[in-house]
């Protein structure tokens, strides 16, 4: 298995690290019978940290399906190269760091931080748009 899926596998562990860092700080706040419930009642304003955790998780499911299709365009294509596992390693690394960085509330670094894993995209999706340059 190439590097870029063994990625792929981490970022589905991630996936599920930024839905556990969710709940269980709106649970904080709410309650474990709002988490038990059907969760039908009006709750007041979420705090900070439970609306940083809900945007990254909101942001991180934005743009993982296009990182997994990244990668597996490329795995099967048969286009990885060690570009490619080092733009995979970079996106996973890159949203990583996103998930404390956000929850802190720090905003220009978030930022920065977002646009690694983009450019971490490209470079996985580079051999796939211009292979035949």
């Amino acid at each position: 298995m190439n590097i870029e899926l063994i990625v792929l596998a981490w970022g589905c562990v991630l996936g599920v690290a930024h839905i556990f860092a969710a709940v269980r700080v709106k649970t904080r706040q709410y309650g474990v019978a709002w988490n038990m419930g059907a969760r039908d009642e009006t709750l007041p304003p979420p705090e900070p940290i439970v609306g940083r955790l809900a945007r990254a998780q909101a942001n991180y499911f934005e743009t993982f399906p296009i990182a997994a299709a990244a990668i597996l365009i490329v795995s099967i294509a048969g286009l990885s190269t060690s570009w490619t596992e080092i733009g995979a390693l970079t996106w996973l690394g890159a949203r990583i760091l996103y998930l404390p960085v956000y929850a802190a509330g720090i905003p220009r670094i978030r930022t920065l931080i977002f646009l690694a894993s983009c450019v971490g995209i490209a470079m996985i999706l580079w051999p796939a748009l211009f292979h035949w340059i």
